[in-house]
């Protein structure tokens, strides 16, 4: 069961967009003309294990000046809360205009294990700097890296994927910074479908994020459906992994 579990995690840690080849040079391209983040709106995501209800995902958006700031969490509920306890937190701060993320930072309980971690990229500088704390063993990590120019993180590449042009048969990568490292992600947008949530029934375009290496290496296939609008919306995130399929399905929207 703490395997099965952590999958909530994992899926809010937004390794939904894995790490993957290498470490050939990838620019970051700015949002598509016209296109817009979320302001000042909440998305509520329903998290089922097979069948059975597993957690709750909650994201907000929220404008601070040129920055746009996501906070998200991810929480076990009914059985899987009791067997094992997840309640993780994460927020990211980008650069509206370019996409360009500044800090990323999460809180993570799961289980016994209780870490806090810092990014921060310092692009005058060229270097992610990471902070972490075990807060149950005291113990702590600083690792510095070089960057090489505008790059996101874990969390908002969701909805950065969101702001390109998503055409049928055409692949994209972006640079990703994960704790000390950066590394490229292969999106590949595959085909329309039509997804039912409890907010009502979608044209979708369907996106599967390839990997090579990261936390969800050798364990599955990822997808996540976008609205087939200007907004392109994450409605579903589905991974199927060796112990079962894991889905979030939006449920909520809400303009605070």
């Amino acid at each position: 069961m703490k395997t099965r579990a952590n999958a909530i995690a994992i899926f809010c840690l937004f390794a939904l967009v894995p790490l993957a080849r290498g470490q050939q040079t990838v620019t970051l391209p700015p949002p598509r003309p016209g296109y817009s983040f979320p302001q000042k709106q909440t998305l509520t995501y329903a998290v089922d294990w097979r069948v059975f209800p597993a957690g709750t995902a909650v994201i907000h958006f929220e404008e601070a000046g040129d920055r746009e700031r996501i906070t998200a969490s991810a929480d076990t509920i009914g059985a899987i809360n009791l067997l094992f306890h997840v309640a993780d937190r994460f927020q990211s701060s980008f650069d509206r205009q370019h996409g360009c993320t500044y800090d990323f930072d999460k809180q993570t309980v799961e289980g016994r294990r209780q870490v806090n971690s810092t990014l921060h990229l310092d692009y005058a500088n060229s270097k992610s700097i990471l902070d972490e704390k075990n807060q149950v063993t005291g113990q702590t990590k600083h690792l510095e890296a070089p960057i090489g120019g505008c790059l996101t993180d874990l969390l908002t590449g969701i909805f950065y994927t969101a702001s390109q042009p998503l055409v049928l048969g055409h692949n994209f990568i972006f640079p990703v910074v994960d704790a000390a490292r950066t590394v490229p992600v292969t999106m590949k947008v595959e085909g329309r479908e039509v997804i039912k949530t409890a907010l009502g029934t979608f044209n979708t375009i369907r996106v599967q994020p390839t990997a090579d290496a990261g936390v969800v290496k050798n364990r599955g296939n990822i997808w996540i459906w976008y609205t087939d609008d200007d907004r392109q919306l994450p409605v579903q995130m589905r991974a199927r992994l060796f112990w079962g399929t894991i889905t979030f399905r939006l449920t909520a929207i809400e303009a605070k």
